[in-house]
């Protein structure tokens, strides 16, 4: 597994279990880190971090792109997955659209629901369609 792709999929597991328990997500991961097992890459910091940061405005754009489902009727793997790849689509420069909703894809194919890798792939879509201006 490539290292972006451990770091994602760490990334996901922290928000997962921040939404799930209730606690803060940078509170959740700086304990992650802390405990160093297993370690927490620099990019999955990175994508919590950015998460926390720009979380309204992700869920904002998440429910305006999920056709009809409130955010809180996903499940929650799949927002989780979701929250950490709409910020890696609009506020990270260095990975290519087309490798972070492919990435999204797998994750949601790997630890989620049969209907989810579409699911997760039709949001992202539709987010970038929206969010990102054509050259």
């Amino acid at each position: 597994m490539a290292a972006r792709t451990k770091a994602r999929k760490r990334a996901v597991d922290v928000l997962y279990e921040a939404d799930v328990r209730g606690r803060e997500r940078v509170e959740l991961l700086r304990e992650r880190v802390a405990d160093g097992n297993p370690p927490i890459p620099d990019h999955a910091i990175r994508l919590v971090e950015g998460v926390a940061e720009h979380g309204a405005r992700i869920d904002e754009l998440i429910e305006t792109h999920t056709a009809g489902w409130s955010l809180e009727r996903l499940p929650d793997v799949d927002r989780a997955i979701l929250r950490m790849a709409t910020f890696e689509l609009l506020w990270v420069d260095d990975v290519p659209d087309a490798v972070v909703i492919d990435e999204a894809v797998e994750l949601a194919r790997a630890i989620s629901t049969d209907e989810s890798p579409r699911y997760v792939n039709g949001v992202l879509g539709a987010i970038l369609a929206a969010e990102v201006p054509t050259a």
